[in-house]
């Protein structure tokens, strides 16, 4: 019987790595078989196509283009500014947005991307004003304390972590803790929603250089229309990090007041999560920051990876497809009916639902930390992460919360009748679990853990990850 294309590329690569270091190739193995026997519901993961993945593995590999497009550093890159134009091309058409940088290698790059472009546009002082500088790699020492000065010691002000933000977002160990003069805005405490008339306050008394909107594990949607008119009050610079609904946005379940591009001064994202694209970063923005968000390498950013960016080439054009439309939507209502399925079997959840791909479940109900159920899920073939919540007494190492999201199984093609099927996988792991002598540790009886793994699995049989890749 002859083999597909996928099988036979993906066959043909294992052969070849193997060998040479056979322990990768069924390392590579192990992991497929892995992920196609558990349910995977950690919200910032997903799963990219064959043609994504197979984009990475060639001899874009091999180069180095340091630069932009038609600017670069290094000789021959003429094939390298194909895929980076076609990436930031589709990106462009796929998000309404003026323009795209698609060279960071993740999140976290992509926001100091962002934030050193913005500092870099923001120059006042009238020193630098004297030297005409205005590229961040031309500052000295001087001009920098000089402009951290000048600019209120450089303020953010970004959603807490243990409200759902990221620790990008002005955390305190994090390079943004650092950079930064920084202030949180929370949640309201009785529902979990953003306060926006708390956050305008903070905005008035804090007088932040840049606000941030966004999050990591904030299950609603903001209204980016608010936001932008609390920073114009400030005269701060609204950035959004949609890096974990990026999706959502482009398959236009995000529209109007809920998309962020039409309403940020820049938006940043990761190109894998909700996107279902390769692991990398990105950013939008309008042309008044597009000179210096093209500056990200050298700025920020080491040498691009042309292989990445041709794999967000062909995601960002397999998301100007109109299924992905039906697939954003699916992701949502799936969501939806996780929440729904936990909320009637007594979990609670912080917001009490969602309005978006993920749930966060406080399992201080259950007697348990976010660490243990995190582990005790894992062993019965459910894949979630611990994540604070708001307030969380456990603080951000043990938790108190659970964070499930829907994207990767929304791509395996499970809907919400299954959806209902996980939250009494959850519950009955969850309930059956007792806390141990520390916060890290549990009591599980093994026998019901691979009872419900073997539920899990079976969940799946009608759902085959990657069903045109067949290894043998």
């Amino acid at each position: 019987m002859s083999l597909n294309a996928e099988s036979t590329a993906f066959r043909s690569a294992l052969e070849v790595i193997r060998a040479v270091e056979p322990r990768v190739a069924d390392a590579i193995g192990a992991e497929l078989a892995d992920q196609r026997e558990s349910l995977k519901l950690i919200a910032s993961e997903n799963y990219a196509s064959p043609a994504t993945l197979l984009a990475m593995g060639n001899w874009f590999s091999d180069k180095y283009a340091e630069g932009t497009i038609g600017r670069r550093f290094y000789a021959g890159c003429q094939n390298v500014d194909t895929v980076e134009a076609l990436a930031a091309e589709h990106a462009r058409e796929l998000f309404g947005a003026a323009h795209a940088y698609v060279q960071p290698h993740s999140g976290i790059d992509a926001n100091l991307v962002a934030f050193w472009a913005i500092l870099a546009d923001r120059v006042e002082s009238p020193a630098l004003k004297k030297a005409q500088v205005r590229q961040v790699n031309d500052l000295t020492e001087a001009d920098w304390f000089a402009l951290r000065r000048e600019l209120g010691n450089q303020r953010m002000l970004g959603m807490s972590l243990d409200a759902g933000g990221h620790l990008t977002h002005g955390f305190r160990p994090n390079i943004s803790g650092k950079m930064f003069d920084q202030r949180s805005y929370g949640t309201d405490p009785a529902t979990g929603l953003i306060d926006y008339d708390n956050v305008a306050e903070a905005a008035r008394e804090f007088k932040p250089l840049i606000l941030v909107a966004g999050y990591s594990a904030y299950p609603r949607k903001v209204n980016f229309r608010i936001m932008r008119e609390i920073a114009d009050s400030v005269g701060a610079t609204f950035m959004v990090d949609m890096a974990h609904f990026a999706g959502l946005v482009a398959g236009k379940v995000f529209t109007g007041d809920f998309d962020p591009v039409p309403h940020a001064h820049i938006v940043t994202t990761t190109t894998h999560k909700s996107l279902r694209g390769p692991r990398g970063g990105m950013v939008l923005c309008g042309p008044e920051l597009a000179d210096q968000v093209d500056r990200g390498c050298p700025m920020v950013l080491g040498g691009p990876l042309p292989h990445v960016m041709a794999a967000k080439a062909v995601a960002l054009a397999e998301a100007r497809r109109p299924d992905f439309a039906d697939y954003a939507q699916r992701i949502v209502d799936n969501a939806r009916a996780l929440a729904e399925g936990l909320t009637r079997r007594g979990a609670k959840l912080v917001t009490g639902g969602t309005d978006n791909h993920l749930v966060l479940i406080d399992v201080t109900g259950y007697g348990l930390t976010g660490r243990q159920a995190e582990q005790a899920l894992l062993d019965s073939g459910i894949v979630t992460n611990r994540n604070a919540v708001p307030q969380d007494p456990n603080g951000a190492w043990y938790t108190s919360g659970i964070r499930i999201g829907t994207p990767a199984l929304t791509s395996r093609g499970l809907g919400t009748a299954e959806m209902d099927a996980t939250a009494e996988l959850i519950h009955t792991v969850l309930t059956q679990t007792t806390s141990g002598e520390s916060k890290a540790k549990y009591v599980l009886d093994p026998a019901l853990a691979d009872k419900v793994s073997k539920q899990a699995s079976d969940l799946l049989t009608t759902f085959p990850l990657y069903p045109a890749v067949d290894l043998g």
